[in-house]
């Protein structure tokens, strides 16, 4: 297999934790699709990363898709769990995590557009969803140590990667202070070597 993506992108950050927790041997190639030439466009029609090649030349792509696919390739050290409330109570926290990232990715591109042509009322909607997006977290947190159940889950990836982009690209947000049981399981999270070893770069 092949992972295709970014150093930047938390979603492709989510799939290489996921590989790593796994311990999933995956050669991971570096594209990005905001490179004229990028091969990215081959694999997935929308032109996104990250995209997991099959050794049978097929695609996947979408992280959700990718993570469950691998979580269910390599049974040891599951992430999701098998069925019912349980699954649905890890896929609605990647779901939280995610909107999160789509917004605070939304807001960093609005941000980066030149005098005139950025939009204050879009860049204030995608802040307001982020900060909505992070309370919400801490509220389902609590005083819990992990998101869901009694050790780490595809719940705490998508939540610790959603955190540090929003570190990485939009720091002005005291969200740790705000949320100080985010900021522990944050820290907790980027001591293991599956997040120590994938910060992003430029």
């Amino acid at each position: 297999m092949k992972l295709i993506g970014s150093l930047t992108s938390p979603y492709v950050r989510k799939i290489r934790v996921v590989l790593a927790e796994k311990k999933i041997d995956c050669e991971f190639v570096v594209d990005s699709p905001w490179v004229e030439g990028n091969q990215i466009s081959r694999h997935n029609p929308l032109g996104k990363v990250p995209v997991l090649l099959l050794d049978d030349d097929s695609s996947i792509y979408d992280s959700r898709v990718i993570a469950e696919y691998l979580d269910a390739v390599a049974p040891n050290n599951r992430l999701i769990p098998a069925s019912g409330r349980e699954r649905i109570g890890v896929k609605r926290w990647e779901a939280l995590a995610d909107g999160v990232l789509d917004a605070a990715v939304a807001a960093f591109l609005e941000a980066r557009r030149p005098d005139g042509e950025r939009s204050p009322a879009w860049l204030a909607r995608q802040r307001g969803k982020v900060d909505a997006g992070l309370g919400a977290m801490a509220q389902e947190l609590g005083d819990q140590a992990w998101c869901h159940g009694s050790g780490i889950s595809l719940a705490d990836i998508a939540v610790g990667c959603a955190l540090a982009y929003v570190s990485f690209r939009l720091g002005e947000i005291p969200w740790a202070e705000q949320y100080p049981n985010l900021g522990t399981l944050h820290a907790k999270l980027m001591q293991r070597p599956s997040f120590a070893e994938t910060v992003p770069v430029e």
